[in-house]
């Protein structure tokens, strides 16, 4: 962390710990026993990425830790505050100690923005653990928006758009945590309402490679599409089997579906938003086994 990141974020570890990473904290800095730390139950980050591990052992292996964990004492040991990256690593690197800064911890909820901090500070959140971190502070801990933007650096505004990416669904999540998409890219999918249409622009990001922008303009044409409230007015409760039938059709063909009931029979619609949609459908209707 440097003086540039500190003033980049405004509040952070600086703010938190007296005298973080000054003259007199780096004198206390110590070189501690990596088999005496236990690894953070509040972590905010939730996966590591491989590649990135193996490189990391691998620096490490050359230069060393550049960078101290942060620890508090607990049941004549240390427990990990932030660098949960670091420790593994250098456990797979064959060290067996490592720098740690040893501080004061009172509660569960400061080791929480404790760890949340350093790793925003060090931009190794994913958007979707950052998110679950924001949330946690909230909802866990009672702490306002308000508060954890002070805490964190941030506008308000940042943090409430943050947690509404979790109301994604959890394929999408998943892709944003692995980088498949970006945040841009899911904020513009926020702005569907249906499930099946959010996870079906998914599939064409990931298989056309839309820009944000390009995503912007499916969300704009699919919200565009002639609300159907008129005809619904118009036509007597669904029928349980119709409704069943609809949403079993909505999942495989990942469009919208209705059954119009008539006197006898009736007809089935079936929503596409493009040419290229068209074609989707077509060519998944050609797969289908008669």
């Amino acid at each position: 962390m440097t003086n540039r990141k500190h003033k980049a974020l405004g509040r952070g570890l600086s703010a938190m710990i007296p005298n973080f990473e000054t003259e007199d904290a780096r004198e206390n800095l110590n070189e501690i026993d990596l088999s005496a730390i236990s690894m953070n139950p509040l972590q905010p980050r939730k996966m590591f990425n491989e590649n990135e591990m193996n490189e990391l052992v691998s620096s490490i292996r050359e230069k060393g830790i550049i960078q101290p964990v942060t620890v508090h004492r607990k049941n004549g040991g240390y427990e990990l505050i932030a660098g949960e990256r670091r420790v593994r690593a250098a456990k797979i690197a064959g060290l067996e100690t490592i720098p740690a800064y040893i501080i004061d911890v009172a509660t569960d909820e400061e080791m929480m923005e404790l760890a949340l901090i350093e790793n925003i500070q060090r931009e190794d959140l994913n958007p979707v653990d950052e998110a679950l971190g924001y949330s946690l502070l909230i909802g866990k801990y009672g702490i306002s928006q308000e508060s954890v933007a002070t805490k964190v650096g941030k506008n308000r505004s940042t943090i409430t758009n943050s947690i509404r990416l979790l109301k994604l669904p959890d394929e999408i999540l998943n892709g944003l945590r692995d980088r498949k998409i970006s945040t841009g890219h899911a904020r513009a999918i926020l702005g569907l309402e249906n499930e099946t249409q959010k996870i079906n622009l998914y599939h064409k990001i990931l298989r056309d490679g839309l820009s944000v922008r390009s995503v912007e303009e499916w969300v704009r044409r699919i919200n565009e599409q002639p609300a159907a409230t008129a005809d619904k007015k118009k036509e007597r409760p669904k029928n349980p089997y119709h409704k069943k039938v609809e949403s079993q059709l909505q999942q495989t063909l990942g469009t919208r579906v209705r059954i119009r009931s008539a006197s006898r029979g009736g007809k089935l619609e079936i929503d596409f938003y493009s040419a290229e949609d068209l074609e989707r459908l077509v060519e998944l209707f050609d797969t289908i086994q008669y």
